[in-house]
C-alpha cells in the first residue's frame, strides 16, 4: 500500500510490520506544520493497510522527537488561525492513536519531548534506549501541558510524580521512566530497533482478532478517563498561548536557540 505523507514522516514496510519514522533528523525531529499534519493523518492510512499487523514508531537520527519546532510555534503568537488548527490536529493525533486498532511499539531512541513524549507514552509498548529521556516542558514556556501530559500521565504514574515532572519540565531518564510507569523497559542503544522488530514480529504472529479486541478493551479505560481532561487541557492550552508570559518565554527560548 502506498502512503500519502510528506517526507518528514516516512513509513517503511517489511512483511506485516510498518515502521513509522519521524524524519527531520537535522532538527532532532522537532514537529513543524508538515510533521504535525502527517502525525494526525498517518493512523487512518495505517489502519487501511490490509497487510499491516504491527507498527513501530521511532525517530531518524539521534532523537525521537524534541517537541515543537520553535519557529512554527512562534508563528502562533500572531496567527490565531494556525494556532487553532494546531490544537485541532493535536486532538486528532491523540484520538487517532487511542482508536488505532493495531499494536504500536515505541522505539524511543533519544529525546522525546512535549508532543513527542505524549506520542511515545500513548503507544502500547514503550521501549527506551538507555540514553533516551522523556520531558514535557510546556509549563516552562508558559503553556498548559494540554496535548497529553496533564491528562494522560496521571493514568500511568503516581500523581505526585506527575506533578513534579509536568511543573518543572525536568528530563525523565529511561530507567526512571520505567520505574514510574511511563515506559515498558530499557534497551541498549544499539539493540533498540532490533528488539522492537523482534517484539513486532512476535505480536504479528498472534491471532489478529484476539489482539485487536484486547487492545480495544484496554483502551476503553483510557478513552473514558481522558474525555474530560483532554478537552479541558486543549482549551486551557489555547488560553495559555495568548498570555504575555508565554510570548516572552517563547521568544527568549527561540533567541537562545539561534
Amino acid at each position: 500500500m502506498g502512503y500519502d505523507l510528506p517526507a518528514v514522516l516516512t513509513v517503511e514496510s517489511d512483511g506485516p510490520v510498518r515502521t513509522v519514522i519521524f524524519n527531520r533528523p537535522d532538527e532532532l525531529n522537532a514537529v513543524n506544520a508538515d510533521l504535525h499534519r502527517a502525525m494526525a493523518e498517518v493512523w487512518r492510512q495505517l489502519a487501511a493497510d490490509q497487510e499491516a499487523r504491527v507498527v513501530i514508531l521511532t525517530g531518524a537520527g539521534r532523537a525521537f522527537s524534541a517537541g515543537g519546532d520553535l519557529d512554527w510555534i512562534t508563528s502562533f503568537l500572531d496567527d490565531p488561525v494556525a494556532r487553532d488548527e494546531s490544537i485541532r490536529e493535536g486532538a486528532q493525533i491523540i484520538e487517532e492513536m487511542l482508536r488505532f486498532p493495531l499494536p504500536v511499539i515505541a522505539a524511543v531512541n533519544g529525546a522525546a519531548m512535549g508532543l513527542g513524549a505524549s506520542m511515545a507514552v500513548l503507544c502500547d509498548v514503550v521501549l527506551m534506549s538507555e540514553r533516551a529521556y522523556l520531558a514535557d516542558p510546556h509549563v516552562a514556556v508558559g503553556l498548559v501541558a494540554g496535548d497529553g501530559g496533564a491528562a494522560f500521565w496521571p493514568l500511568l504514574t503516581p500523581i505526585l510524580r506527575t506533578r513534579e515532572f509536568l511543573y518543572t519540565g525536568d528530563r525523565i531518564d529511561a530507567a526512571t521512566a520505567v520505574q514510574v510507569g511511563l515506559a515498558s523497559r530499557t534497551v541498549a542503544p544499539d539493540e533498540l530497533l532490533a528488539e522492537a522488530r523482534k517484539l513486532a514480529e512476535r505480536l504479528a504472529a498472534l491471532p489478529p482478532e484476539a489482539l485487536r479486541s484486547t487492545k480495544r478493551v484496554v483502551n476503553m479505560y483510557l478513552s473514558q478517563a481522558l474525555g474530560g481532561p483532554m478537552q479541558a487541557g486543549f482549551a486551557a492550552e489555547v488560553v495559555s498561548m495568548q498570555t504575555p508570559e508565554h510570548r516572552e518565554r517563547l521568544l527568549a527560548l527561540r533567541a537562545r536557540a539561534r
